[in-house]
């Protein structure tokens, strides 16, 4: 009989006093009791609305029946069959609004905690499980992916399972993408990260670091000088947007995609760094989305006083619950219904204020979200020492200005065929961020497996 308790198991954490002056995880995971107790839970329904809501469309009722057995080792077996990074996803992949939000269970209580189990058994296998990679028959054929980031990983490991020789191309001296510039210590510690691309390795997957497609080397040379039969472009949406205001080119402002970037990946916070970072005293991050409750909570273990400007109010945040909500409790204020109309400068160029206006919610706009509109004459100046814009990316136009033949949106990112990830070029597939502009790991992947699938079809029927 499953366990009709309504309530899931909650995950252990660190301590909040403790965990705002390190980098270390915040979320403990569960222990074998309690996601076999958690596991129990689920119902095994016969339409399995779970699976539907996961956009790589892993067997969930059948790896948590595994996990509800005690069987872990099997029950990472099922999940690896259709995610490359199960280790990162349980962590980072907001499952209250895809697979959780399907569960039967959150009708009338609390659904079952997938993504916690999902955590589980990763971590159980990385600590457990057999590391043997398995042999694999290569097939002759090459295929390029640009970016080691979810999409690109979750490719490259797709083909190289079907017998691709697989080059992956990063443009960073670590493999990672957004894994690990862009998410920090506390949400996805790195050596998960490690862990999961020494895996696709062992299946022979090649990766080569400091190499910059449309720099160092194009799609076309790829194609036409290097063999590969086919390119899959995965490189992300690293442009970060700005507000355009006075004063956001002052000493001080930074892009979230900077501060995040030399703070996860460049450790520019550490004394002896040849790049330092400031590490600011009363520091804004503008913005409500997962990036920026990250920059937000590194600002603070970075021993700053922190506010979140947001131009709606709380009800409207994009971030995950789970992450305002330990934003929170780590000391971080929120200050709604704020838009900053100008930053201020001291006598030496560095910002010393934030001018902001007061706003209202007003109708709803194109994305269903009621508009926020100005209060007049209602302005306050916010004294600061760093500001953090934490907008939004676009892609980098660069890869598509250098590649014959490969249309864009006006936004810059790749226009491709959504049920293939096939672009405008011929053998050049897209997905991800350089498609979507900043989304999930979780949907940058279930692009990387759609693509990884037609590129084996374009191959094998020529």
């Amino acid at each position: 009989m499953p366990n009709m308790r309504m309530d899931r198991n909650p995950m252990p954490v660190q301590d909040a006093d403790i965990r705002r002056c390190n980098f270390d995880e915040v979320a403990l995971g569960y222990t074998e009791a309690q996601a076999i107790d958690e596991a129990q839970r689920c119902l095994n329904c016969k339409h399995k609305p779970c699976i539907a809501g996961c956009p790589v469309k892993i067997h969930i009722p059948e790896f948590i029946a595994e996990v509800a057995q005690g069987n872990f080792e099997a029950a990472y077996q099922i999940i690896s069959r259709d995610s490359a990074l199960p280790a990162v996803c349980g962590r980072v992949c907001p499952q209250e609004s895809q697979c959780e939000k399907m569960c039967v269970r959150g009708i009338k209580g609390e659904s079952v905690a997938i993504g916690r189990l999902e955590r589980f058994v990763a971590d159980y296998h990385n600590a457990h499980g057999e590391k043997a990679a398995p042999a694999i028959e290569k097939n002759g054929h090459k295929v390029a992916v640009v970016g080691s980031g979810p999409s690109g990983l979750t490719c490259a490991g797709d083909l190289a399972r079907k017998g691709y020789e697989v080059t992956v191309f990063e443009a960073l001296h670590v493999a990672g993408g957004v894994l690990v510039y862009g998410i920090p210590q506390f949400r996805l510690p790195k050596e998960i990260v490690r862990r999961e691309i020494e895996q696709l390795k062992a299946l022979g997957v090649k990766i080569e670091t400091n190499v910059i497609i449309g720099r160092t080397i194009t799609v076309d040379e790829l194609m036409e000088e290097y063999g590969f039969e086919a390119v899959f472009i995965g490189s992300g949406a690293g442009l970060p947007k700005f507000m355009n205001i006075p004063g956001e080119n002052l000493k001080g402002v930074y892009s979230a995609n900077e501060f995040l970037t030399r703070t996860n990946l460049m450790k520019a916070y550490l004394p002896d760094s040849t790049t330092p970072i400031r590490k600011g005293k009363q520091v804004a991050v503008v913005g409500g989305g997962n990036v920026a409750m990250d920059a937000a909570r590194c600002a603070r273990r970075l021993g700053a006083e922190v506010t979140v400007i947001y131009r709606r109010t709380e009800a409207e945040l994009p971030a995950r619950l789970e992450e305002i909500e330990h934003a929170k409790e780590e000391g971080i204020v929120f200050k709604f219904l704020t838009n900053p109309l100008e930053i201020l400068s001291d006598d030496e160029g560095w910002v010393s204020a934030a001018r902001c206006q007061k706003m209202a919610l007003g109708e709803p706009d194109a994305s269903g979200r009621r508009r926020p509109v100005a209060i007049e004459g209602a302005e306050e100046i916010i004294p600061l020492d760093t500001v953090i814009m934490a907008l939004g990316t676009s892609p980098n136009p660069l890869i598509s200005d250098t590649t014959k033949g490969l249309d864009t949106q006006r936004c810059g990112g790749i226009i491709v065929e959504e049920e293939t990830g096939k672009t405008s070029r011929e053998g050049v597939y897209a997905g991800g961020d350089a498609v979507t502009g900043a989304a999930t790991v979780i949907l940058a992947m279930g692009a990387g497996k759609t693509a990884a699938a037609a590129i084996d079809e374009m191959i094998q029927t020529k």
